[in-house]
C-alpha cells in the first residue's frame, strides 16, 4: 500500500476540528497537504526551510504551521499531549520515537511508514541508522493499538518498508 493509499484508507480517522496533525519530517509536503485538502489542521515540520517556504505558499496553508525544527540537534521537543496524530514517511530518528508517542494525546493516530534493512538490495537508504530491523516498527509500538501492519517489500519503486497506523490507548 503505497503511502497515499494508506493515508486516503486511514487519514478519515483525524478530526476536522480540535488538535492538529503533524505531518513530521514532511519534505514537499505532499502528505501533511492532502491532510489539509480534507480540512484536517496541520502542522508541517521540517529542518528544510525552503521546503516549508513552498508549502507556506500553498493558498490555503497559513505559514504559522509550518514548523522548521531540526529534531536531531536535541534542541527542540514535541510537546506532550498537542497532536490528534502523526505523520511520518520515510524518515528515521529512533530518539525521536517517544516523544512522537507522548506528543499524541489519548486515542490519537500514528501513521508511520519508513524503510527496513531489507531496503539495501534496492540501494538507499542503506545505513542502520535509517534502517529498521525487522519487526521494529510494531515493537515501537506494541502498547498501541494495532489498525494496521505491513512489512515487506513493496513494487515500483521497489523498496523495503515497515508500515503501522495506530491508535494511542
Amino acid at each position: 500500500m503505497t503511502a497515499a493509499v494508506l493515508l486516503q484508507q486511514y487519514g478519515k480517522l483525524f478530526q476536522r476540528t480540535g488538535k492538529p496533525v503533524l505531518d513530521l519530517a514532511c519534505g514537499t509536503g505532499r502528505n501533511g497537504l492532502y491532510l489539509q485538502q480534507q480540512q484536517i489542521p496541520t502542522i508541517f515540520a521540517d529542518k528544510n526551510q525552503t521546503a516549508l517556504t513552498s508549502i507556506a505558499a500553498v493558498p490555503s496553508t497559513d505559514a504559522k504551521n509550518c514548523w522548521q525544527v531540526d529534531f536531531e540537534d536535541g534542541q527542540q521537543q514535541l510537546q506532550p499531549n498537542s497532536y490528534q496524530g502523526v505523520v511520518v514517511f520515510r524518515y528515521l530518528h529512533r530518539p525521536l520515537i517517544n516523544d512522537i508517542k507522548q506528543a499524541v494525546c489519548s486515542g490519537g493516530i500514528v501513521i508511520y511508514e519508513t524503510f527496513t534493512v531489507e531496503n539495501r538490495q534496492f540501494g538507499r537508504p542503506n545505513r542502520d541508522a535509517f534502517l529498521l530491523q525487522l519487526g521494529e516498527l510494531k515493537e515501537m509500538f506494541s502498547d498501541w493499538e494495532c489498525l494496521h501492519y505491513f512489512e515487506g517489500i513493496e513494487r515500483d519503486p521497489d523498496r523495503a518498508i515497515a508500515q503501522i497506523v495506530c491508535r494511542k490507548l
